[in-house]
Order: structure tokens, then sequence, then C-alpha cells
């Protein structure tokens, strides 16, 4: 049995016009999976990615997306913790969120609380988790420590920036324009710097007297990497998350030696790879939602019809925060 969905699929790689709507069949649920009627698709850059060949996808037709909130319609053989009419949150690096309808393994999603609306969880299931594992998982941090973070207006920046703040720790953030100078300001940066206009690692050392940051989050990658590393205090860490810029240059690990640096490219499926994980940081996440430390009202809300409008917007850094497309 099958059930028929309306899905936005790539057939080759390219720009955001490569999108297509088209009907697919999407199966019933077998063992230990769920079928989901997404109500609201998170949107993220790493799509963007897929979309342009610079991650590969599995085959041709692809449903891109893997973000997004619904509601449970039908549940396959031995599925226990979840039942038809719960509300439900996922994320893994798995395609097929661009659609009216999902299949889903059961133990890979997370219950959304009653107090919390699928917009909210499908603005920052992605971008809450991630942030949550830089924060709290990449690197001991502690309040009194000062950490650089790139794109802090971005959807995860802005996550990380108030999350951080709660914890007392100091985010000196980079942006891209004026306009995303308030936005990191407002999440909670101590200092923003426009690194189009300012040399970010002279600013950095101005501002930490130089003494430089504990940690780099940085997922920009080739434009920012060789000055990351050159703010950071000794047995500091750079955290490389993404590469929008390009690959970063590659590096003799000899040149961390002087000041005994680290460097590590995190991701988030390590770091939610069994179901206890994933409860476990669902459950950090939805409390730190539920008691305001951080605001995931989506910045960006279109309709799934205008997917390719939103992918436009996305690849020219037209959006800050987090958006969302409603089914």
């Amino acid at each position: 049995m099958s059930n028929t969905a309306r899905a936005a699929r790539i057939h080759t790689y390219g720009p955001p016009e490569v999108l297509v709507f088209e009907e697919i069949e999407v199966p019933s649920p077998g063992p230990g999976q769920i079928l989901i009627r997404n109500t609201v698709i998170g949107l993220n850059f790493v799509e963007v990615y897929y979309r342009r060949g610079t991650f590969p996808v599995p085959a041709f037709p692809a449903v891109l997306g893997n973000e997004a909130a619904g509601v449970v319609e039908a549940v396959g053989e031995g599925v226990t913790r979840v039942k038809v009419g719960d509300r439900v949150v996922y994320s893994d690096d798995v395609h097929g969120a661009y659609s009216t309808l999902c299949v889903y393994p059961a133990d890979r999603v997370a219950l959304v609380p009653a107090g919390i609306s699928d917009r909210q969880a499908a603005s920052s299931f992605l971008k809450g988790l991630t942030a949550r594992y830089l924060l709290k998982e990449t690197v001991t941090l502690k309040a009194g420590d000062t950490v650089l973070y790139h794109a802090a207006a971005g959807g995860v920046g802005k996550l990380f920036v108030q999350w951080a703040s709660a914890l007392g720790i100091r985010v000196i953030g980079t942006v891209s324009s004026e306009e995303k100078m308030a936005v990191a300001l407002q999440a909670g940066c101590s200092h923003v710097i426009n690194y189009r206009t300012e040399n970010f690692a002279a600013r950095v050392m101005e501002i930490t007297a130089g003494v430089g940051v504990k940690a780099v989050f940085d997922s920009v990658g080739k434009d920012t990497f060789v000055d990351s590393l050159s703010v950071l205090q000794p047995r500091g860490t750079l955290v490389v998350f993404g590469k929008a810029s390009g690959n970063p240059p590659l590096i003799d690990p000899f040149a961390l030696a002087p000041r005994s640096l680290n460097l590590t490219w995190p991701v988030l499926p390590v770091y939610v790879a069994t179901a206890q994980q994933l409860a476990d940081a669902a459950r950090d996440l939805f409390h730190a939602i539920e008691t305001w430390v951080i605001d995931v009202e989506p910045s960006h809300v279109y309709p799934f019809e205008q997917l390719v409008d939103a992918h436009r917007d996305l690849e020219e850094r037209h959006t800050t925060g987090s958006a969302i497309l409603v089914v």
C-alpha cells in the first residue's frame, strides 16, 4: 500500500530552479517506521550544499530536506514509543522532508511537548541540536570564557549566542552586514564584527587585549580558517562545522604545535547516534525553549510552494535566524 504526497525533487544538481514539485508515492510504514504528515518543514543551508552537489545525494530524483515537524498518521509493526496522532519532529541527515508525507524510523523522532508549536519545533530542532552540541560537547566551556562565533546572526548562530550568554560565556560574533550586526547584538553578543569592513582577527585581539579566545566556531570555512586559528589562545580549539565559502586550506598538523592548539570538525549525527542520546539532547533543547533561554520563533516563513524563492534567499544570505516552510 502507498500514499500520494506532493514533494519537491531535484533531477540534477544546480541553482534553486532545479527544485520541482511532483506527485510521488510514499509507502506505508514498515517495521520500526512511522508515517508522518509534515506540517512545517525546516530550512537549512546544508540543503543548498546538496542541491548544488557540494554534497552528493544517494540517487536522482532526490527529495531533499532533513527537518520537519508533523503528525503521525500510521505506525509500523513493533512501534510502541509513538502512536497515531502524536506530534513529532525529526532532523537526521536523511533526505525526504520536502514532502507532505514522509516515512521515518520511529526511534529517530522526538515527541513535541504541548507547550511548543510545530513552527517552533521545525525551526529549531536541527539548529538547536547543533548549537547544543557545539556549546556543550565539543569544547569544555564555563562562565567567563570568551569565544568567537562566525555568522552569529544565522540560524544556529542566534541560538548558540543566546544559550551561551545564558551560561555566562562571552561571545564575540562576526557577521556580513550592518543589519546582521543588530541581530547578533540582540541575541547577546558582547561585540560584533562586520568581517566585510573590518579585519576580524585584529579586532578580536584588540577586544581580548591580546589574549585571544578559548574557542572559535566556524561554519564559513575557506575565508576564515587561517585567521580563526590566529586568534586562539594557547590550548584553544578551532571548531569547524561547515564550509559555506569553500574548503578550508590544507594544514600541516605541526602548525598547531607552538600554542598546542586543537582542531576538530564535529558532526551532529555522531552526537545523537543512539535513540537515548537523541532523546537526551531533545529534552535539553525543549527545556531551553520552554524556559525562554532561547527564542526559536522563525524569522522567515514561506509557503511550501515558495521553496525556490526560499532557497534563493538562503543562498544569497538574505535570511537571518531560522526559516521554515508551511505545508
